[in-house]
């Protein structure tokens, strides 16, 4: 069965279909990770996105029940060079054709990707729309121009209710903007008692918690459309140490007074070196992000810059100058991609360690 791929600015490509039959509607990305599908399909930070991978061969290794990182995936379609048929892994239960029938992800094999990659890199991110061979190019280009994209990613992948996942460690409360289950894991790794929260949640409904430590997960979309966040974050930053990752990080910076804006095509892949400002010791990261703080922003702020992109020197990280808070725009939990960055938080349990004997000593003091 064939399919096509139409962009806004006209150009389709005709391929292979697989997966789901529905026609849908989304922002063409691309990332470069040569490993990691099932992780990336499962990201909701990909929410209302086609993702496009440039390594040529997908879905060789299968579905495995280990490497979810979410139960109900967000993505809106998937792009190949070519899907393997009959993936070979012991950890194997289905492939990726079924797994995308299964979860109504339509597919497009055999199309150019290095072409379609080389486009986005070059003219930026666009939508695109996935449908039959026999329709009128003209008619879904107009279509495209005229439907805006929806706002409402956050809403559509954060939990709808509380809930925890107990520890005998530190209490956090992780507030779920389209949390990766990666985060979860390296926190209930450090024993940690951690309450898993929606993102409209309230500064005072936080406190309530009694946390020790706070986590803003990442998430998708622009962090400009999440206000209710940014409004959050204002009221607990300086009450307890403070953790950010991806579009934690950017609402973070927001909510301090720094801006953001939208990359040309964005940072997806599991090859980003970042540099440490404060150590000069550069890490290989797994990123996700269509958006990014801008350097100019943060000065005359309470923050400071820690990070910073090699390839194109985007901001990568940030802390607060007077307060516990810290926060990164890629990922240290990995999911896929290398764990160079993992050591963040151990630094996250240090920080909230200290802030508790201080605590003390403060009380002791009085």
């Amino acid at each position: 069965m064939k399919r096509q791929l139409i962009l806004e600015d006209g150009t389709a490509f005709i391929g292979e279909a697989f997966g789901s039959d529905v026609d849908t509607t989304g922002e063409i990305v691309f990332t470069t990770g040569m490993t990691g599908y099932q992780e990336v399909l499962t990201d909701p930070s990909y929410c209302g996105q086609i993702v496009t991978f440039t390594y040529p061969l997908v879905g060789n290794y299968g579905i495995n029940l280990e490497d979810f990182e979410s139960i109900v995936p967000a993505v809106h379609g998937l792009i190949v060079k070519e899907y393997a048929e009959f993936p070979s892994n012991f950890r194997n239960r289905l492939s990726l054709d079924e797994y995308c029938k299964d979860k109504n992800i339509p597919g497009l094999a055999g199309i150019d990707t290095r072409m379609l990659t080389k486009k986005l890199r070059e003219v930026g991110t666009m939508k695109g729309k996935f449908c039959s061979v026999d329709v009128n190019v003209d008619e879904v280009v107009a279509e495209l121009k005229a439907t805006p994209m929806f706002t409402n990613h956050v809403e559509r992948v954060s939990t709808q209710k509380p809930y925890r996942s107990p520890g005998r460690g530190n209490r956090v409360v992780l507030v779920d903007f389209g949390m990766k289950h990666g985060i979860l894991r390296e926190l209930t790794k450090r024993n940690c008692d951690v309450t898993v929260v929606p993102y409209n949640i309230t500064a005072k409904e936080i406190f309530q918690l009694a946390p020790e430590g706070i986590m803003l997960s990442n998430g998708p979309g622009d962090p400009k459309d999440v206000t209710v966040a940014i409004d959050m974050i204002k009221e607990v930053v300086g009450k307890v140490p403070l953790f950010g990752i991806c579009l934690g990080h950017q609402l973070f910076a927001l909510a301090n007074g720094a801006n953001t804006s939208k990359l040309k095509f964005g940072h997806r892949g599991a090859n980003h070196p970042v540099k440490s400002l404060e150590t000069g010791k550069v890490a290989i990261t797994s990123q996700n992000h269509g958006y990014a703080v801008e350097e100019e922003s943060v000065f005359g702020t309470d923050l400071e810059i820690t990070h910073v992109a090699l390839n194109d020197g985007t901001v990568e990280g940030l802390k607060h100058k007077k307060y516990p808070a810290f926060t990164v725009q890629y990922h240290p939990e990995a999911s896929p991609g290398p764990e160079d960055a993992n050591y963040l938080f151990d630094q996250f349990i240090n920080m909230m360690e200290e802030h508790k004997r201080e605590g003390k000593l403060q009380c002791q003091n009085a």
